[in-house]
């Protein structure tokens, strides 16, 4: 979790979203990623997406001996790809900030909540700080 934090720092530190992520097979990163939308100008690159993206194509048995490892909750598009791809355990730094379709994901993931203070003072800061934003990144108005 302490690399998916640096990953969120550094995406705060360029100007965006200050949520990381980092994918994990037989216990070495093998990905990593922060929540660009903001520095790309995308639609879509949550910080799980980025990290999927930067670990590049796998074999699906690959995918089924990871830990992906999120600051927040993964949201519904986040989900489905790990849902697609089968990682079978998320961990995530907090979900208090935002919770994502975790109801729907359990049974088919293993979901493990660190509930960590600096995670979600990190979000709760830039909530505070930028709420247009935040809330165009989650889709709202």
């Amino acid at each position: 979790m302490k690399e998916a934090v640096k990953e969120a720092r550094k995406g705060l530190g360029e100007g965006g979203i200050p949520i990381g992520s980092v994918l994990v097979k037989d216990g070495r990163v093998i990905g990593r990623g922060r929540n660009r939308r903001v520095q790309k100008k995308s639609a879509i690159l949550h910080a799980e997406m980025d990290c999927l993206e930067n670990a590049g194509r796998l074999k699906a048995g690959d995918y089924e001996r990871c830990v992906i490892y999120s600051t927040l909750s993964p949201c519904d598009m986040c989900t489905g790809a790990i849902l697609l791809y089968r990682i079978p355990v998320v961990v995530m730094g907090e979900n208090r900030t935002f919770k994502g379709p975790e109801r729907y994901s359990r049974g088919k993931v293993r979901l493990i909540n660190l509930d960590l203070d600096e995670c979600r003072q990190m979000m709760a800061d830039f909530i505070r700080e930028k709420p247009a934003l935040w809330n165009e990144d989650i889709g709202l108005t």
